[in-house]
Order: structure tokens, then sequence, then C-alpha cells
């Protein structure tokens, strides 16, 4: 476990201060808001030629999830391996042994504060880890494993609260390439994506683990992870699931609306994007649908995707503003189209890979102020102004080795956290704290 020298804790002190009139936390996927959008002020302008500054780093082990932060603390979800291989081909099953571990560090230092740990066999497509970034709330973790096991923990100690296994409690297979939908936090529920007879998405009680609803029914459960929108002060939950997106009333389940969307391979991912009253969704390859949500229970379609518009989202999920989207296609390239038809503006393999024809090349995208933060597969940190005219890259600097080997080429997937002026990755090795602090 490596940690930082007393030096470096005066200089972690000053670059990334512990109040919270100045330091934000990101505790959950995607951010406070799970929007993609990161709100702290006092962040670098450019990124320096000699590179950033890592304050920390700390030994984990496999895994995709991505770290949260939250109160002064770093929590992330890892897999140790004890037998078998990862060979990441995507039309096997890789059997595995070994455990899952939510892993507890101090924010400041790296410290390992607690570790909660438990025997787990894995066996599933690229099998390298849990998927899902831990939420934390009110004092609690909630972390779902990439076999289906969600824990509540205590945030203080890692003391286990409720568990429930989706395999046995609902008869849910696991997915060809695990359970990965985020676990989302929502007054007293957590919402799910579980699978099984009637329980594509399930409702628990924070507190007690207890269930309060469960609905819908599909073949294959998906990865996309339930998402909550605002409609005109109306709360409603989104779950799109291999077979279609659908409306849900939050606190009862029931469906309010529900629109057909079938990605190849069951592969519904991509949180689906909400911007005024327009929501759009796509997957890899051949599913993308733009719907105008004009009341509580209507869904109009206003375009679908064809092979030569729209966005197609694989690993990371798009950022709407204005009347653009900018994701990263399965095609391995970023683009920019436009929301009102879904016409590409431009698309470019800068930020991805460099290359074209790289399939699924990935970078992961986060509003700051009027530019954009990009973590890209090669484990590059990125600083981008992104607009409907182009790409224009401001500066990037390597923050971490990728590990992992998909088609041929080492990279690293995991969504980063950006939290107390600095961002927070993992690779299958490490857990990094880089500083983005003004000087």
């Amino acid at each position: 476990m490596s940690r930082s020298a007393p030096l470096l804790l005066i200089a972690f002190a000053c670059s990334c201060p512990l109040s919270p009139a100045v330091a934000d936390d990101w505790p959950q996927w995607l951010g406070p808001e799970r929007d993609s959008v990161w709100r702290e002020d006092g962040i670098v302008d450019r990124l320096p030629e000699g590179g950033l500054k890592t304050v920390w780093q700390a030994e984990v082990s496999l895994g995709y999830a991505g770290p949260a932060v939250a109160e002064g603390r770093v929590y992330l979800a890892d897999y140790v391996k004890t037998s078998g291989e990862v060979t990441n081909n995507p039309g096997r099953r890789d059997r595995l042994e070994g455990s899952e571990r939510v892993l507890c560090f101090d924010a400041a230092s790296g410290a390992i504060v607690w570790k909660h740990e438990y025997s787990q066999a894995y066996e599933f497509s690229f099998p390298g880890g849990p998927r899902c970034t831990p939420a934390v709330v009110g004092g609690k973790v909630y972390s779902l494993g990439a076999e289906g096991r969600l824990v509540c923990l205590n945030a203080a100690d890692g003391k286990l609260v409720w568990e429930v296994d989706f395999k046995t409690a609902y008869g849910a297979a696991t997915p060809m390439w695990g359970f990965a939908g985020h676990p989302l936090v929502d007054g007293r529920f957590v919402y799910c994506i579980v699978g099984g007879k009637g329980s594509v998405a399930v409702a628990f009680d924070k507190d007690t683990g207890k269930e309060l609803w469960r609905a819908l029914d599909a073949k294959e459960q998906g990865y996309s992870p339930p998402t909550m929108i605002d409609l005109a002060g109306t709360k409603q939950l989104v779950i799109w699931h291999a077979e279609s997106i659908n409306g849900l009333d939050p606190a009862t389940g029931k469906t309010l609306w529900s629109v057909a969307l079938k990605p190849d391979f069951g592969m519904a991912i991509a949180g689906p994007r909400l911007l005024g009253s327009k929501l759009f969704a796509s997957g890899v390859r051949s599913a993308s649908v733009l719907i105008e949500l004009t009341g509580p229970s209507t869904a109009d379609i206003l375009w679908r995707g064809t092979p030569d518009t729209s966005v197609y989202s694989a690993n990371a999920t798009p950022f709407l503003e204005g009347d653009v989207m900018y994701g990263c296609d399965g095609s391995g390239t970023l683009i920019c189209a436009q929301l009102s038809d879904g016409a590409r503006l431009w698309e470019t393999s800068q930020p991805t890979s460099g290359d074209r024809g790289k399939r699924y090349a990935t970078a992961f995208l986060i509003k700051h102020k009027n530019r954009f933060f990009l973590f890209n597969e090669s484990g590059h940190l990125i600083l981008a102004n992104l607009s409907p005219r182009n790409y224009e890259e401001l500066g990037r600097c390597p923050i971490l080795e990728p590990t992992n080997i998909t088609m041929g080429r080492p990279v690293v997937w995991s969504h980063p956290a950006f939290a107390r002026r600095c961002v927070f990755a993992r690779n299958d090795k490490k857990l990094v704290c880089v500083s983005l602090a003004a000087e």
C-alpha cells in the first residue's frame, strides 16, 4: 500500500481543502447529481506541460467500478482473483474464483480505513471485477457486485447492515457481461436493475433492504443504470432494459409509458439523458431514440437513429447541452450530433484512441464550467472545448497505465471521480488521487 509522506499531506491540504465551502464530493456514479457535471471552483485552466501532481496512490485489485468520494473518504469495489484466467472473450464466460471487496480509503492520504470482503465466484464475460460505483448516502455505502450481490455497509466502519443476492432472491441470471446497473439511492429507496420474472427493476428500503416494489419483464435485464428524471417538478424513474425504455412511478413502480428500444446483444449500457422534456437513449450499433415527454404518461418518438446519424453509445454515457449531444460511439470515435434530428456535425478519434477503427475506444466526459475533462482508455486526462463546430484539445496528461487488455490493446475502462479539486481514478493495480487545483 502506497501512502503519502508528511510533506505530501501538507501539499495536499493546500491543493485540496477540506472545507465543504470549497471542496465538493463525488458520492456516486457521474457525480452528486448523476449528470456528469463537476461544479467545484479553483480548478486548473490548463494542464501543465510537466504533467499533473499525483497526491497519493494505493494498491487495489481488478475492477471496472469507479470510485466514490464522500466526507473525506474514497470508496471503491474490486475483485481479488485466486484462480482462473481473464481472457476478455466477448462470446465466452470465464470462470474465476476469488473475493469481491469494498474498500474505504482516507481521501487525504490514501491510507486504508476499512475493507469489506466476501467470497464470490465469477462466471461471465470480461470478468475483471465489479462494474458499479458505490453510492454513499446518509452514512451508508451501497455497492452492487458483478454477480448480483447488493450490500449496504456502514460508511464509518464497513460493517454489513444488510445484503440481497439477486440470483437467489429473484432467480435473476447473471448477464453475459455481469451486473452493471449502478444502484440509485433517492429518498427512502434504493433502485436497482435486478432481473428475473417481473423484477427487472426493484426498489429496496435503503435502511433495511426490504423490497418495496418490483416491476417489468424482459428476457434480459441489460446493463443501463436506473435513472431519475424531473419533469416540471414531478419525478420519474427511467428503466432501459434489453427490449424497451420505460418511465415508472418511483413510489410504486407503476409503468407510465414504454417505448421499444432493442440494442444488439442486449447491450443497453449508457444511462438515458434528459434535456428539457426530451429524453435520449442509445446503445451499441443499432439502437437510439429521442423521445418527447409531453405529459406524465405520454412519450412521443421524435426520431430514431440511422446508420449515418445519432450516437451509438457503448461504454460511456453521452452528454447533452443546447441542441447537440456528445458521445463516444461503438466505432471508437467521439461524435457531436444535433439533438433536433440526430445529424452528425463532426466526429474524431483524437480523444479516444488517436486512430480510426479501434472498436469501442472510449473516453468518459465530465463538464466543468465551459470546458470538458475527458478520461480516455489510454489513461490520459484531457482538457478540451467541445462545441457544435469542433473538438478543440487544450492539453492532456497521463495519470494511469492501462492494465486491462481488450481487442488486442491495453485499456482502462473505469469512470473517474472529480472531488476535492482532484481527480480519482483506478486501474487493476492502483487507485490514484491527482491534483487539479489551480495554483
